[in-house]
């Protein structure tokens, strides 16, 4: 693969993955839309599915990879480091494309975010928007807060590595369906604390969206708390490739 073929493919394939993503969340979070209030189970299949999208498309240009945790778990185990950076910035570029993408398609529902009067006449409380794009964790624990992300994104990335052992596997195009059915399953079961970043570049490039879009009443962008779910998903692939180089 050249590195155009893997930038491009790690670009629309992300930028797929967080439309989706955002999408979904956009769908449960904001005022008039249909999904409103749907709840967790849509928003962990929305991911799956923005995975399954976004793997498949790009998988013919760059592998699909589309997190730089993955990537970095591959390169601990393999050793290869050479494109990294390619895979890396493609992700991120199309992650803030994609959230992009996914305010414009509600951007009615946004630009409907101020305060309005209730049915009774009491002031309804814009929506906070940042829970759309980035993750927001339930308790503010910086320490726990960082072992979730860590433990998810060794949940992810080491069964990926793995499902390399079952030969045919990727020539069949099932690989992308079981990670897809993968990532649902982490959202159901340990999503619940930290809302399972487990993808550095799908929380920091729709964070830096979010920052600058004209979003009415969008409430803070939450700098402070950044750094755990590029860290914690680092880590996390981090020690997984190094598991499965040793284990397997």
């Amino acid at each position: 693969m050249s590195n155009g073929d893997i930038f491009v493919g790690e670009v629309i394939g992300t930028a797929i993955l967080i439309l989706f993503g955002a999408g979904v969340c956009a769908a449960v979070t904001l005022r008039y839309s249909k999904a409103r209030a749907s709840g967790w189970i849509v928003i962990a299949f929305g991911w799956g599915f923005g995975v399954l999208a976004g793997a498949y498309t790009a998988a013919p240009l760059s592998g699909g990879q589309l997190n730089p945790a993955v990537t970095l778990g591959i390169a601990v185990d393999t050793g290869k480091w050479g494109k990294v950076w390619i895979y890396i910035l493609g992700q991120l570029v199309g992650a803030m494309l994609g959230a992009v993408l996914a305010y414009l398609v509600y951007l009615a529902q946004f630009q409907a975010n101020v305060r309005q009067s209730g049915a009774e006449g009491t002031d309804e409380e814009p929506t906070p928007t940042l829970g759309i794009f980035s993750t927001i964790p339930e308790i503010r624990n910086p320490v726990a807060n960082l072992i979730t992300e860590i433990i998810a994104t060794i949940a992810l990335v080491l069964p990926i590595l793995a499902f390399g052992l079952t030969e045919g596997l990727g020539e069949s195009g099932t690989l992308v369906l079981i990670v897809s059915l993968l990532v649902v399953g982490i959202g159901l079961s340990l999503g619940g604390p930290t809302g399972y970043a487990i993808n550095p570049a799908r929380d920091l490039g729709p964070r830096l969206v979010h920052a600058v879009l004209p979003i009415p009443n969008k409430g803070t962008s939450d700098w402070g708390y950044a750094w755990i779910p590029v860290v914690g998903p680092l880590v996390g692939g981090a020690l997984a490739g190094l598991i499965y180089n040793v284990a397997f």
